[in-house]
């Protein structure tokens, strides 16, 4: 029998982290959209609200029911704004490890948001969720993502060489693929201590599953 996370939501300071709703589609259409995250990601460009709505009522949905994790929208709690997703995905079970990847709108970057949510995941899945390891794979060259990593204290434990394709902007405006190297961080519940419940700083986005990781 397959596992599953429970249907739940979770709060912080400034956040809640919940299912999505049919209210959150034009916001996640915009945010997908953004440059650096059509740069980082394999999601669909451009994204359509067709993509949004598909994604949040119904390939978010079934990454719970199906076990293989979660995807929480990130609001803003007192306004109820959109302002990113943190997904753990690849979950396995017997180990009781999983991955996390999260996107921050761009209307919300600077505020500290990506530690923010990604560390009351962290806790909830090592406290509530009696999780052994969250592991994260960012690309070599997104910085803003590592120091997200770093800031809820993440361990780097290697790169592995050529084992993504990110997207850099032509000069007539288009995308073109290119490879680069993944370096992976792992979290133990362990290495929570010590690290506040809010972070402040630069924020950034996880490498992001391909698009079919959804269906």
């Amino acid at each position: 029998m397959t596992s599953t996370f429970p249907d739940i939501s979770i709060s912080t300071e400034r956040l809640v982290l919940r299912p999505f709703e049919e209210a959150d589609v034009p916001a996640l259409a915009d945010m997908m959209n953004d440059e650096l995250v059509i740069a980082w990601t394999r999601a669909p460009y451009p994204y359509s609200l067709g993509d949004a709505r598909d994604q949040a009522l119904r390939l978010a949905p079934a990454e719970r029911t199906t076990g293989r994790g979660i995807v929480f929208a990130v609001a803003e709690f007192l306004t109820q704004r959109l302002v990113g997703l943190v997904h753990l995905h690849n979950t396995d079970w017997r180990l009781l490890a999983t991955e996390v990847h999260y996107i921050t709108a761009p209307w919300a970057r600077g505020e500290g948001y990506a530690s923010e949510s990604v560390l009351a995941v962290a806790r909830w899945l090592f406290q509530d969720q009696k999780f052994e390891r969250l592991e994260l794979r960012t690309a070599a060259g997104n910085t803003a993502s590592q120091q997200v990593a770093q800031k809820i204290g993440c361990i780097s434990e290697g790169v592995l060489r050529n084992a993504w394709i990110a997207r850099t902007q032509t000069e007539d405006g288009g995308w073109t693929d290119m490879r680069t190297d993944l370096i992976v961080w792992s979290l133990l519940a362990e290495d929570l201590d010590g690290v506040p419940d809010r972070n402040s700083g630069p924020e950034g986005f996880g490498v992001y599953p391909s698009y079919s990781d959804w269906a």
